[in-house]
This record gives C-alpha cells, sequence and structure tokens, in this order.
C-alpha cells in the first residue's frame, strides 16, 4: 500500500467504527483479514493512523472546526508535522489514495482556530462529560486526562491453578519479553505495551492456561471479592469470564461459581477459557427471556455492571467518542436494576459486590448511594480491611476502591462491597 492508500484506509475505517460498537482492535483486525494485499507495515502504520486520531480526537477536531474522518486525518498529519502541501500531495486521488482536497478542506488546513485551546481540546474527551469528569477529579481532571492518552502496557494474570509468578516471570524474561511483578496483584506481570506482543498468547504459558490477559485493577478487585474455598458464588454479568476464572483461581478450584450473562456468544468463550485453566468450579448459566435463574443464597454477589467503559480510555479510545448522556442513562438504568436483582440472591451474611470499570461518579458512587436509599437493610462495607495483610496497598483503597492511570498505573475502576445490617424482610 502507498502512503496515500493508507490514509484512505484510516479514513474509511473511521467512518465505519462510528457505525459499529464493536472494539476498534477488534474491528482492525477483522478489516485486515479480508484484505490479503495489507502486508505487516501496512496494518501498522494504518493502525497508527487510526489510534493516533482517536486518542486526539478532541483537538483535532478543534483544530480543523470539523469531526469528519477526512478531517481528522488532515489534522493528524498537521500535528505531526506535514506542511499543507505535504497534505495536498497525499490527498490527490492517486492510485487509491483519498480524493483531492476541497477548497473548504485548503481553508480549514490554512486558518487557526483563535488560542486558547478550551480544556476539553487539551483534555481530549467529549465536551459534554465536562461536569461529570469534574465530579470525578476536580483540579486533578488535566493531569487524570494527560495519564490516559499514554499507551496502557499488557497485563497479565498468573493463574495460580497452574504455576507460580516467578517462574511464569523469569519464563516470559527467557523469551524476551520486558516482564515484571506488578507492583500491588500478587499474581500480576506487566509487560510495557510495544511490538511482538500478541505473540503472547502463543506463548506455552497462554496455550497451557497459566496466564490470562487481565488488567492489574481487575485483579485486585477479584481479591477484594474476599472469596475463600468452599464458598458459592454469583457473577451476574460474567460476560467472557475473566473475573471468574480469577475467582476460581482464588478459591482453589473449590467450591461453586455459576457464572451468568445474556451474551451468549461472549459466554460461550467462558467454557474453553475454564478448560485451559483448569476450572472445573465454574458453571456458565445463559439467562434468557424464561429461562430459570440461579436459585438459593450466594456467598459472594458480584455485579461487574456494564458501563461506559471510560476507565479503559488508554485501550479503547474509541469509547470516549461513543459515549452519549442517552447512552450513559441507559448504563445507569440498567446498573440499578442488577443492583436490585442482586439482594434476591444475597444471603444473610453474604457479600454484595458492585464493580464497574468506569470513572464516572454517576455509574459509581451516585448508584451505591442510590441503592442504600432504596435498600436501607444494606450498608458499605469497608473495602481496605478486605486487603490483605503483607500485600502494597494499592492507591484508591479506602472504603471504596477507585482507581485510575494517574493514581494506581492501571486502569480505571471502581469497586464497592455491601452487606446485609438488617434481617432479610
Amino acid at each position: 500500500m502507498t502512503p496515500a492508500a493508507r490514509l484512505q484506509a484510516a479514513i474509511e475505517i473511521l467512518d465505519a467504527l462510528n457505525d459499529t460498537a464493536q472494539p476498534a482492535d477488534r474491528f482492525l483486525r477483522d478489516w485486515f483479514s479480508v484484505r490479503r494485499y495489507a502486508g505487516s507495515k501496512d496494518r501498522a502504520a494504518v493502525a497508527e493512523h487510526i489510534y493516533g486520531v482517536l486518542r486526539h480526537r478532541a483537538s483535532l477536531a478543534w483544530r480543523m472546526e470539523s469531526d469528519d474522518s477526512r478531517s481528522l486525518v488532515m489534522g493528524s498529519l498537521l500535528a505531526e508535522g506535514s506542511s499543507a502541501a505535504d497534505v495536498s500531495m497525499l490527498f490527490a486521488a492517486d492510485g487509491y489514495g483519498p480524493s483531492p482536497l476541497s477548497e473548504a478542506e485548503h481553508s480549514a488546513m490554512a486558518s487557526l482556530p483563535t488560542p486558547p485551546a478550551p480544556a476539553y481540546a487539551i483534555g481530549e474527551y467529549p465536551q459534554w462529560l465536562e461536569p461529570e469528569l469534574l465530579r470525578a477529579f476536580g483540579d486533578d481532571l488535566p493531569a487524570e486526562m494527560d495519564a490516559m492518552l499514554a499507551r496502557a502496557p499488557v497485563d497479565l494474570r498468573v493463574n495460580r491453578l497452574r504455576a507460580a509468578r516467578d517462574e511464569l516471570v523469569a519464563g516470559l524474561i527467557e523469551l524476551g519479553f520486558d516482564a515484571h511483578p506488578t507492583p500491588y496483584s500478587p499474581d500480576g506481570i506487566r509487560i510495557p505495551s510495544g511490538a511482538g506482543l500478541g505473540a503472547l498468547r502463543r506463548t506455552k504459558f497462554f496455550e497451557t492456561g497459566a496466564i490470562e490477559f487481565q488488567d492489574e485493577s481487575s485483579q485486585i478487585a477479584a481479591l477484594l471479592c474476599g472469596a475463600q474455598p468452599g464458598m458459592r458464588v454469583l457473577d451476574m454479568t460474567a460476560g467472557t469470564g475473566g473475573k471468574a476464572l480469577a475467582l476460581a483461581a482464588l478459591m482453589g478450584n473449590k467450591g461453586e461459581i455459576i457464572a451468568c450473562d445474556t451474551d451468549a456468544k461472549r459466554l460461550a468463550r467462558l467454557r474453553p477459557r475454564s478448560a485451559r485453566a483448569g476450572s472445573t468450579i465454574i458453571r456458565p448459566v445463559l439467562l434468557s427471556q424464561g429461562s430459570p435463574r440461579p436459585r438459593g443464597d450466594f456467598d459472594i454477589v458480584l455485579v461487574d455492571a456494564p458501563c461506559s467503559g471510560s476507565g479503559t480510555w488508554r485501550r479503547n479510545p474509541e469509547f470516549k467518542w461513543r459515549l452519549s448522556a442517552e447512552r450513559l442513562a441507559a448504563f445507569g438504568t440498567l446498573q440499578a436494576q442488577l443492583l436490585d436483582d442482586a439482594v434476591r440472591h444475597a444471603g444473610q451474611s453474604g457479600r454484595l459486590v458492585y464493580a464497574t470499570c468506569s470513572l464516572l461518579p454517576a455509574e459509581n458512587q451516585d448508584q451505591i448511594d442510590a441503592f442504600l436509599t432504596r435498600r436501607p437493610e444494606f450498608s458499605m462495607q469497608d473495602a481496605s480491611k478486605m486487603w490483605a495483610e503483607g500485600l502494597a496497598r494499592p492507591p484508591g483503597l479506602d472504603r471504596v476502591f477507585r482507581a485510575s492511570p494517574l493514581r494506581s498505573g492501571t486502569d480505571g475502576f471502581f469497586l464497592c462491597a455491601l452487606a446485609r445490617t438488617q434481617t432479610k424482610a
């Protein structure tokens, strides 16, 4: 592919990403799988264009006074140091390249918006979301958003059922990976983001279930659930089973975990993952209309609620631009429903754990406050007292756990544990 053809591919993919819920990395993989003419260098160059635009969309749109895909790509080239003449040469309809620039596009490149840039453009977040982000971070908002622009490392969770962390760190180093123990999770390994990390899935460690991909914040959340061997655990929104697998390892593969979800495709991935990990106590349950619900009381009910995914913006910057006020409100309604549904599964002495990979108070503390108003028989437990002695305490761990790239060096995450303090009605 020529440089111009790569730009046209980036424009087409950015357009398509506006009309799909699929994560950008998965969409790119599928897009290139049917375009065999694109070599590895082409794929890398196009992906770099895509993620450059997604990470800096707010400032590029402000600079170009437009957020259409062509303008964003043009703005990214200017931001990288290309001249207007250079951009014009690439947009010349040469071969498979973009069509020539219009007069309006020439004018947009030639003019500069009046400084200073607004806070949302500097921070690279949607303008409408600024009040909610200020609620979350206050004066730290600029620094928090700057940390969100960095590429995330790859975090791995060592499966205690298969191996010990020290031997896996040594094994990965021997294979050429820059592997180090994570600072807080006793099961975590961190590898700086970079080339060659796709090879991790082809290592013997992954193929034998000794490691799983899981951010350290999620590993910390699993530890804070307090799962012990022999317990009965309900994972109400299991997805592909990352938390369920972590809990099974913490339980020494003794007890029972019911892993529920309404998405058959996502839940179907749990069985082969469980087999690879050697986890035999996980039972997937698809929650379709009319299907029987799990029965009985559970020691732990985990509500790892669907959310905005704002805590994962380092990895999935496209999530910023797909979020809307209406979608955020819809998540809030679902989160409240899941919390209320969880009540009937929590035993008198059981623990209800609410978690999101969100930074936003509307999905986190607001949900807890509203739940406690609706359900006065419950109260918050002090999450900091659930952390094991002898382990370094993660930043952001207090009565609740709040993580962010700036604060804890992890993805953004929220966790609150609740317990019944009054007799069951």
